[in-house]
């Protein structure tokens, strides 16, 4: 399995037979250079989305139309992007579970943050943010989204028991490190920690260190954009 980091919160997943495109922001994401664009969604076969905001949609409806990959996500969200033009994938809800061909599944998972888009420049309601628990190759992914600490990661730490977290950590408008270490250590037992979320503005976190430090014996990963993780 290879987890590629495209910057910010979107993410690229090979695994087993499919290629994940997760939150995939390109135009305006100052982490990823225009040259690098096409590889990023190079043979995506799907796209899941974890809410509604700019640094999350405003590419995906043209990347599915590009790629064909289906988009699945939250009810709401999941049916205004597909009226919007892209392909329809699943529109679920907490708890829910959809296949991603035969090997892969994704679970929503609750996250505490906001989800809206701009409408004729007014902003709309686009259903609840979310996060997903992403599974295949023998490795359960915990995917937070955008979100605080909440109490909520402690049964999805107890029930799923992801090995790989991915942590929005940049603080300001999700965790920053300090708080993404916190909730790592009470409520989950991760081998490997991939933070993002981070570095993407000057008012975002720049640096992982304190993730790290805060957590011994955890392998705290800070990814390079378009980089594999081999996992």
């Amino acid at each position: 399995m290879n987890i590629i980091w495209l910057g910010h919160g979107s993410f690229r997943f090979e695994i087993e037979d499919q290629v994940i495109l997760l939150d995939p922001w390109l135009n305006g994401n100052p982490m990823l250079a225009e040259d690098q664009h096409a590889a990023a969604i190079d043979g995506a076969t799907h796209i899941l989305v974890t809410h509604g905001h700019f640094d999350h949609v405003t590419d995906v409806v043209e990347i599915s139309k590009q790629t064909g990959a289906p988009v699945s996500g939250m009810y709401e969200l999941a049916a205004y992007l597909t009226a919007q033009g892209a392909v329809e994938g699943a529109g679920f809800n907490m708890g829910g579970t959809v296949q991603i061909g035969d090997k892969v599944s994704a679970s929503m998972v609750p996250a505490s943050h906001s989800s809206t888009n701009s409408v004729n420049d007014m902003p709309v309601d686009m259903g609840s943010e979310s996060g997903f628990i992403l599974r295949g190759e023998g490795h359960t992914i915990y995917i937070s989204g955008d979100t605080g600490i909440m109490a909520d990661m402690d049964w999805i730490g107890d029930f799923y028991k992801p090995d790989i977290g991915i942590l929005s950590a940049g603080g300001h408008f999700t965790m920053g490190m300090a708080e993404a270490a916190y909730a790592a250590k009470r409520y989950f037992d991760f081998e490997t920690v991939i933070p993002c979320h981070y570095r993407t503005f000057e008012l975002l976190e720049q640096s992982a260190k304190v993730l790290a430090d805060g957590l011994p014996g955890v392998d705290v990963i800070e990814a390079e954009v378009m980089t594999p993780i081999a996992l």
